[in-house]
Formats: structure tokens, C-alpha cells, sequence
């Protein structure tokens, strides 16, 4: 192979590495859209703590992937985050369906959870979830196991 030849080749490589970091880097941050461009439908839910939830974090049901949340926001009357997500047109929920907002992992990140309910009629563009689990945020949990753990200990050395 001449100088040339192995030049063309090479550039070739790094151009191919760099379209596979920027797949991979979009991929990791939520951005990139690879799948369909379907349409779909918007619905939204209130909950009372969404912890660590953002945009563009995925809307799941039985572990795949229906959506994704396109907003997140402080309703002004009732002072609860009003998440707004959209779901893909072809998947229908009952109008009971429940929300929850899930960690991946024990430090993942954080995902709508839609449990279907078991109403005849589904939800439509600008319903509002109404069945809500707000997130678990980590350092409440450990925050009240170290109070009931003091608690316990105060008790138990007054007899």
C-alpha cells in the first residue's frame, strides 16, 4: 500500500470514531431520537416531590420505553410539579392509569412509571394522571432511618 492509500484509511477510522462518539454521547444524554418520529399524545400528572426528574427523561410502562417528558414545572396553585409528557400514539391507557416517578438503579436516574389501570375509556391529548406516587428522594429515606435508629436507642437506655 502506498502513503496515500494508507492516509485515505486512516482518516476514514477517525472520521468513523468520531460519528460513534457522537452517537454514544447522544445516546447517554437522552438526546438523541433514533428511534421512529411517531406522533403522539400528551397527557401530564402532579406530584408532590419529583426529586431529581428533567426533561427529556424516558415515560416507561412495564420496563419499555412509551414516551418521554417533555416538561417540568411548578404549578402556581396548587405549588406541585406538573410534569407534561408525551406517549407514543399507538399506546392507550386506561384513564385510572397511576404514575410514579422511578429511579433506575439505586442511584440512577429518574423515570415516569405508568401502571395501567383498568377503566374501558383511555386517556386522551391533555388528560391529567390523577394517581400519583411522588420520587423517593434518598436522603429523606436516610435521614428517617437515622432519627428512628436515635429514637430506638434513646428509649431503650431510660429503663
Amino acid at each position: 500500500m502506498n502513503k496515500r492509500t494508507t492516509e485515505i484509511l486512516v482518516g476514514l477510522f477517525v472520521v468513523l470514531g468520531a460519528a460513534g462518539l457522537l452517537f454514544l454521547a447522544l445516546k447517554a444524554a437522552n438526546l438523541g431520537s433514533f428511534t421512529n418520529g411517531g406522533t403522539t399524545y400528551t397527557v401530564q400528572a402532579r406530584f408532590d416531590n419529583i426529586g431529581g426528574l428533567k426533561a427529556r427523561a424516558p415515560v416507561r410502562s412495564a420496563g419499555v420505553n412509551v414516551g418521554r417528558v417533555t416538561s417540568v414545572t411548578l404549578d402556581a396553585q396548587t405549588f406541585q410539579g406538573l410534569v407534561t409528557m408525551e406517549v407514543n400514539q399507538g399506546i392507550l391507557f386506561p384513564k385510572d392509569s397511576s404514575a410514579k416517578i422511578l429511579t433506575a438503579g439505586l442511584l440512577g436516574d429518574q423515570y415516569i412509571g405508568i401502571e395501567p389501570g383498568g377503566d374501558e375509556r383511555n386517556l386522551a391529548a391533555g388528560d391529567v394522571i390523577t394517581q400519583t406516587q411522588s420520587a423517593m428522594v434518598l436522603e429523606n429515606l436516610i435521614g428517617q432511618f437515622l432519627f428512628n435508629k436515635a429514637a430506638d436507642s434513646g428509649t431503650g437506655s431510660a429503663n
